[in-house]
């Protein structure tokens, strides 16, 4: 049996965002800013055994985030947006869909269409 997955974000928009394009029942948590490695250790707790995924924002915040989680969980797969966009939430839904298509999540295919 195929673990279940567990995706780290930094909002509740994004997460909110993320949701409109998963046709998948995806565990999704949101730090909701700057943790400590206490702090994610006590949110990631209930998913022992979960595949991790960490999708933040390409800004100094997400990087300061995505660090915690390279060093501390460095089984986890890390998603990208654009640095163009800057936020997941500010990243159309399409280039989402695409970017969570690459890490095997299955995406309602509407937002796959150009």
């Amino acid at each position: 049996m195929k673990a279940e997955k567990l995706l780290i974000v930094e909002g509740l928009s994004d997460k909110k965002r993320i949701q409109k394009v998963l046709s998948e029942q995806v565990a999704i948590i949101c730090t909701n800013g700057t943790v400590s490695s206490y702090r994610v250790e006590e949110l990631l707790y209930p998913f022992e055994g979960y595949d991790l995924y960490v999708f933040m924002d390409a800004d100094d915040s997400g990087d300061k985030l995505r660090q915690l989680f390279i060093r501390e969980y460095p089984e986890a797969i890390h998603l990208y947006t654009e640095h163009l966009y800057g936020q997941v939430e500010k990243t159309p839904l399409r280039k989402i869909a695409e970017i969570l298509l690459r890490a095997d999540f299955k995406v309602h295919p509407e937002f796959l269409l150009y």
